[in-house]
């Protein structure tokens, strides 16, 4: 017999993302709502109702699972994550549940999977790009791998796991050791589940389904989606069930498509089977579905023909069933001829409407699925760096330089989605309303910032909307990763940011306001030789560039997560910080979340030199790969606290300790390709060190500028990354703004202008790099000028043939600083 609808559980208020039926009288949902819901039933033949609403916050519930029942909790437990990153426990029971019985916290993202083993050992998969492991309440494994989300988790027992992920990879692991890679999808992988006697299948944003043997061996692949798969299941007699973004629900049996159940709705984000074979679904209209095979259980003929009714009454995006040429496309008459498979797709003209019909085996009939429109968007989802949304555009912010991605959902606030993009490519906030109107005129159509319900700020998920247009694919995987939250591009101000100087009319003007680049005006100074009278003078320039942007709240996560790793592991308890490093790494998240927040208090007293030895002493014990909040600490502490390491010979033990911690003299000295912590840790570096050169630092006292110039003297330039160089640059000008008040002695200032030589020989792709140099050059020179210190002349002629030698760029400003630059000398 087919499937057929036998039940509609209406409750939830939006998407349900994830089902689970252990028993054939209880149904659990998961919703966008923020709401979990234990469906039950007091009989076989009782329909299904809410018997516990369960809240344990106001934000998405994105999976859910069931564990057994104990003495305390007689009818079990609702296992629910979400975007909170906490996995909570409730107890089953009537009535709504405000508090759950164990919350298990550890993640640091959006939690997306959930599985729990027969004798109830959890495993939960973030967005943090972990899977964690759960025994009696307690995390007892962290399976750390992925290169991003992790968006399928599966217990096989108690000390073997899988986990499937945006990276396109599955992985096996023993206890907390992985033993395996699984490739083989094109794109993401949502869904996991056990096959008996032969493995397990997985599904993907590829469409595809593979079931594999343990050992990586490809049994099969089940083709027939059209979209993503987001979600599988298996049938007591072995059949794969399977739902995904193309509105339907499959059913596999012996590597064949036997049945398509298509859905009123956008998506079919999870499906579960009960003990007695029906199928359970929840979609995107927020509606939880039965289906049974059996007739015994079949809804009534007016319910079956409601729901029939609904399904053809959909429309269509024309994107998702194939181009529609209406001129070739048949009539009704095309009906008469009979599918030549289950779940076959045939469109035919109906005077002016085009219409969509499914083939029936069961029923040896075609049956009306839609009317096929066209439409804004495909349906289709976007990932970017793992994530869920709408649209990711591509944002030009300098000619020949590659584009920034700016996600959004739809039902997102476009002002937080603008916030997070300047947020997270260290853009001025200046640009935000430009930001909004740019996603307003983008998504014209749809209805932006309508939706009441919550939004994470950092990481836009939302509810999901049918209208939204595809876009740009994400980023490549070459982009820098923010460390704490996975969003792109953590990195040096792009050249769009305020940056070094002011730019005359005719150069790069900003896409987002249309001004200049640069718009502080210069400091006043005594008249230099002009180069033109018709081009505004750059130099001297003293506005200090800084790298302030921050996420206190991830990075303090993320350092206590790292704190708690050591603590309990034998062999690393030692490392793990003292009560009072505690207290004063906690006094300065509290200081500097005050300082960053949108409307910044003062409230505390900044921080002191206890604040900055206590980064100085974890940072020397901690293992390398941990060090990155602690070497983010320090940058924020150089913006906002430059004091803290004013004590005699406190500036020179604090560098000290942080080229040592991003392992500078080991790269420097062997020339090797970085590690992914090391590069994450120079780049923190070059920025702390940018940070600190600022308005009013003594840069004529102690040898802090000197140890640091030394440091720095023959870098891997090959080696750094783009947004390396640009903090690498962006100290040399941070440094010349100070020098255009403060004077140095001689040998600094030669080291100075040894870094610039260098940096200018070896940069010969990226112009905002080259300009920032000059520009710090410039400001050198000038300032020699004017107190009547000229270069030695092999210097001068050094530096006139730098100068001459450097590649071309398109780009009126940097021969503008140039020319200023050769008049001065």
């Amino acid at each position: 017999m087919p499937y057929k609808l036998s039940a509609t559980l209406s409750a939830h208020s939006s998407d349900v993302r994830a089902v689970a039926s252990p028993t054939e009288s209880i149904i659990l949902s998961a919703s966008r709502d923020s709401t979990a819901i234990s469906w039950g039933r007091p009989s076989l033949t009782s329909p299904f109702t809410p018997s516990s609403i369960l809240r344990a916050g106001s934000k998405f519930v994105n999976a859910v699972q069931y564990l057994s029942p104990s003495p305390e909790a007689p009818q079990g437990y609702a296992v629910v994550g979400g975007q909170d990153t906490v996995v909570n426990i409730f107890a089953l029971g009537p009535a709504q549940k405000e508090d759950p019985e164990y919350s298990l916290v550890g993640h640091t993202d959006n939690i997306c999977a959930l599985n729990v083993s027969q004798s109830g050992t959890i495993i939960s998969g973030s967005w943090d790009k972990t899977a964690k492991v759960w025994k009696q309440f307690q995390l007892v494994y962290d399976l750390k791998g992925h290169q991003q989300a992790v968006w399928a988790v599966l217990a096989i027992d108690e000390e073997q796991f899988l986990t499937a992920s945006a990276d396109k990879t599955i992985k096996y692991w023993v206890q907390h050791k992985m033993m395996r890679t699984y490739e083989g999808h094109k794109d993401a992988v949502r869904g996991l589940t056990l096959i008996p006697d032969i493995g397990f299948a997985s599904c993907s944003n590829d469409s595809e389904i593979r079931v594999w043997t343990m050992q990586g061996d490809v049994v099969y692949t089940l083709s027939g989606h059209t979209s993503f798969v987001y979600s599988l299941s298996v049938l007591p007699n072995g059949g794969i069930v399977s739902g995904g973004e193309d509105r339907s629900v499959r059913v596999w049996r012996d590597g064949e498509c036997v049945q398509m159940i298509v859905h009123p709705a956008i998506s079919v984000w999870a499906v579960s089977t009960m003990p007695n074979g029906d199928i359970v679904s929840g979609c995107s209209d927020g509606i939880v579905r039965v289906f049974s095979e059996s007739q015994d259980r079949w809804a009534s003929a007016a319910e079956l023909g409601a729901f029939e009714d609904l399904i053809a009454s959909q429309a269509i995006p024309s994107q998702q069933v194939g181009d529609v040429k209406k001129s070739d496309l048949p009539g009704p008459d095309a009906l008469l001829h009979p599918g030549k498979k289950p779940g076959e797709v045939k469109m035919i003209k109906n005077g002016d409407l085009v219409e969509a019909h499914q083939w029936d085996s069961a029923t040896s009939n075609w049956q009306k699925i839609g009317d096929v429109v066209d439409a804004v968007g495909s349906g289709r989802k976007q990932l970017f760096n793992g994530k869920e949304y709408d649209y990711v555009f591509d944002v030009d912010v300098q000619e020949g330089a590659p584009p920034l991605k700016l996600p959004f959902n739809v039902s997102e606030n476009p002002y937080a989605a603008a916030q997070r993009f300047l947020e997270q490519n260290d853009l001025s906030t200046n640009y935000i309303d430009e930001v909004v109107k740019f996603i307003e005129k983008n998504t014209s159509g749809v209805n932006l910032g309508a939706s009441n319900e919550y939004v994470d700020p950092y990481t836009g998920a939302s509810r999901y909307q049918a209208a939204a247009a595809p876009s740009a694919a994400p980023a490549p995987s070459t982009a820098y990763m923010d460390p704490f939250t996975g969003a792109s591009r953590y990195s040096g101000a792009p050249a769009a940011a305020p940056s070094a100087a002011p730019t005359p009319s005719t150069a790069y003007m900003d896409p987002f306001t249309g001004a200049s680049r640069y718009s502080g005006a210069p400091a006043p100074a005594p008249p230099v030789p002009s180069v033109s009278p018709s081009t505004p003078k750059i130099i001297p320039f003293a506005k200090f560039v800084s790298f302030k942007q921050a996420n206190v709240s991830a990075m303090q996560a993320k350092l206590y997560q790292f704190d708690e790793a050591l603590r309990h592991e034998i062999s690393t308890a030692t490392l793990a910080m003292y009560p009072e490093e505690l207290a004063t790494i906690e006094e300065a998240f509290t200081y500097l979340s005050q300082v960053t927040s949108t409307t910044p208090q003062h409230s505390l007293p900044p921080l002191g030199g206890s604040h900055a030895d206590a980064i100085i002493q974890i940072l020397e014990r901690w293992p390398a790969s941990q060090r990155f909040p602690m070497m983010d600490l320090s940058r924020l502490v150089a913006a906002y606290c430059a004091d803290a390491s004013a004590a005699p010979g406190g500036r020179e033990r604090f560098f000290a300790s942080l080229f040592k911690a991003s392992d500078w003299t080991e790269v420097r000295s062997h020339g090797k390709a970085m590690s992914k912590a090391q590069e994450t840790n120079i780049l923190l570096l070059f920025r702390t060190i940018a940070n600190c050169f600022q308005e009013g630092t003594p840069v004529d006292e102690g040898r802090w500028v000197a140890q640091v110039f030394e440091a720095l003297s023959d870098a891997p330039y090959a080696l750094l990354t783009k947004a390396q160089r640009v903090a690498l640059a962006t100290i040399l000008f941070n440094f010349s703004c100070a020098y255009l008040t403060t004077p140095v002695v001689r040998d600094v200032v030669n080291q100075h202008t040894g870094l610039v030589l260098q940096l200018l020989r070896s940069n010969t792709d990226d112009a905002e790099v080259t300009y920032r140099t000059l520009v710090a050059l410039g400001n050198v020179v000038y300032a020699g000028y004017t107190r009547g210190i000229s270069l030695e002349s092999a210097q001068s002629a050094e530096l006139q043939t730098v100068m001459s030698a450097l590649p071309t760029f398109p780009d009126d400003r940097i021969r503008n600083v140039i020319g200023e630059i050769k008049a001065l000398l």
